[in-house]
C-alpha cells in the first residue's frame, strides 16, 4: 500500500474503472431471474454489453503489465521473477479464498436443518473442500498475468504477435476438432477441465459442467492479455496523444472487423473464450481507449470521469471487497415476518420490487450496491491511498 501515486495515465484509469464498475453491477442484480437483456451474458454464441466488461479489464491488465515491467527493462532477474510469481499466487489465492468463503457460508446455511452443534456445523462448513470451485475470475486474472509477464521477460517482444496468432489458431483447431462449439459435456473444454479439475471443482452452467474460466480456455485468454500488452507498448512509445489515438484506432478497427468477419466460421463465444471473442473484444477495447484518450487527454473533459477514477485506481481491491459484501448479503439471514430472509432479499423484496417492479427493482439494487462500493473506494481515492495486490 502506498499513499502517493506515480504519474498515472488518466484515460487508462477511467477505462479500468468503467470495467470494474460494470463487473460489479452485472454481477449483483436484485434477482437473477429479472435482468434486462443487455445486463445478461449471451446464453451461448453471441455478444452482449455484459460480455465486454471482463475482457476489457483483461485488455487493460495487459497494458498495465507492460507499464509495470517496463520499470525493469523487461529483463530477467530473480527479484523480478519473484515479484511476478508472488503477485500471481496472491491474486489466485484471493480468488480461491472468495470461492471458499462463499461455499462455507452456503454450506453453513444448508446444515441448519440438521441436528448439529454450532461448532460441528462450522467445522463441516469451512472444511467443505470437496465442492470448492478451483477457478474463477480472479484466478484467470492471476494465471494470464503470470504467463504474460513471464513471456515478457523471457521472449523478445518482436515475437509476441507471432505467439498471439499461433495461440489463437491452435486453440481454434482444438475447438474445431473437439466439439468445442457445442454446448455439452462432450465439448473439449469441458472434457479437459473435468479430467484435470474434477466435476466437483467446476462451474455448472444450466446443468452442463462447463467452466467459463476453465483451464483450457485460459490459453486464448493469455493471447488476450498479450494483445493488451502490445497495445501498451504502442501507448507508451508514442509521445503524442494524436499518434496514440491513431495507432489504437487502427488496431482496434482491424481487430474488430476481423473478429466479426471470422465469426461466421468461428462463433464469438465468451464461455469458451473463442478466438473471435478475443479478437473482437480486444478491438472494441482498443477503440474505447482511443476514444477516452481523445475525450480526456486531448479535449480535457475530465469532470465526468471522477466516479470511474475511484474504481480505476484501486480496481482489484474494490472488486474483491464487492465480492465479500455480496457473499455476506446473500448468505446472512434474519427472521422477518416469521420467515428467514437474507439481507439481499430483504432489500430487494421489501423495499424495491413492490414499488419498482421486478426488472427495474433488480437494476436499482445493482446500482445501489455499486454506489455503496464506490463510497468505500472514494475514501481511499480522496486520501490518495492505492492498494496493490
Amino acid at each position: 500500500m502506498t499513499d502517493q501515486s506515480s504519474h498515472r495515465l488518466l484515460a487508462l484509469d477511467v477505462m479500468r474503472g468503467i470495467t470494474i464498475a460494470g463487473m460489479i453491477m452485472v454481477n449483483n442484480p436484485g434477482s437473477w431471474g429479472s435482468i434486462y437483456a443487455p445486463l445478461g451474458h449471451a446464453s451461448w454464441n453471441g455478444l452482449t454489453p455484459t460480455d465486454l466488461v471482463f475482457p476489457f479489464f483483461m485488455f487493460i491488465m495487459g497494458i498495465s503489465t507492460y507499464i509495470s515491467l517496463r520499470k525493469f527493462n523487461f529483463e530477467f532477474s530473480m527479484p523480478t521473477l519473484f515479484k511476478i510469481l508472488k503477485r500471481t499466487a496472491v491474486i489466485f489465492l484471493i480468488g480461491l479464498g472468495l470461492g471458499w468463503f462463499s461455499l462455507s457460508l452456503r454450506t453453513f446455511n444448508k446444515l441448519s436443518v440438521e441436528e448439529l452443534s454450532f461448532i460441528d456445523r462450522l467445522i463441516q462448513s469451512v472444511t467443505n473442500f470437496e465442492h470448492l470451485r478451483i477457478l474463477g475470475v480472479m484466478q484467470r486474472l492471476a494465471l494470464t498475468y503470470g504467463i504474460t509477464s513471464l513471456i515478457a521477460i523471457f521472449v523478445k517482444h518482436k515475437y509476441i504477435p507471432h505467439i498471439i496468432v499461433i495461440t489463437l489458431i491452435g486453440y481454434f483447431l482444438i475447438l474445431l476438432f473437439g466439439n468445442g462449439f457445442e454446448f455439452s459435456e462432450n465439448n473439449i473444454v469441458s472434457v479437459v477441465d473435468r479430467a484435470i479439475l474434477g466435476v466437483n471443482h467446476m462451474y455448472v452452467d444450466s446443468g452442463v459442467v462447463l467452466d467459463p474460466e476453465g483451464l483450457l480456455s485460459t490459453i486464448p485468454s493469455v493471447a488476450h492479455v498479450l494483445i493488451g500488452f502490445y497495445c501498451g507498448k504502442i501507448l507508451l512509445n508514442k509521445k503524442d496523444n494524436n499518434e496514440k489515438i491513431q495507432q489504437l484506432f487502427i488496431i482496434g478497427t482491424i481487430l474488430m472487423f476481423a473478429g466479426f468477419l471470422l465469426s461466421y466460421g468461428c462463433p464469438i463465444n465468451k464461455k469458451i473464450w473463442s478466438p473471435t471473442y478475443v479478437i473482437t473484444t480486444c478491438g472494441l477495447a482498443s477503440l474505447l481507449l482511443a476514444l477516452l484518450i481523445w475525450i480526456i487527454d486531448i479535449k480535457g473533459y475530465k469532470k465526468w470521469s471522477v466516479f470511474f477514477q475511484t474504481f480505476g485506481v484501486n480496481p482489484l481491491f474494490i472488486f474483491v471487497a464487492a465480492g465479500v459484501f455480496a457473499i455476506l448479503m446473500g448468505n446472512i439471514s434474519f427472521v422477518y415476518d416469521g420467515a428467514d430472509i437474507t439481507i439481499k432479499t430483504f432489500i430487494y423484496k421489501i423495499f424495491l420490487q413492490p414499488y419498482l417492479g421486478d426488472y427495474l427493482g433488480s437494476l436499482i439494487f445493482a446500482l445501489l450496491f455499486l454506489v455503496f462500493n464506490w463510497m468505500i473506494g472514494n475514501v481511499l481515492y480522496k486520501k490518495q491511498i492505492y492498494i496493490k495486490i
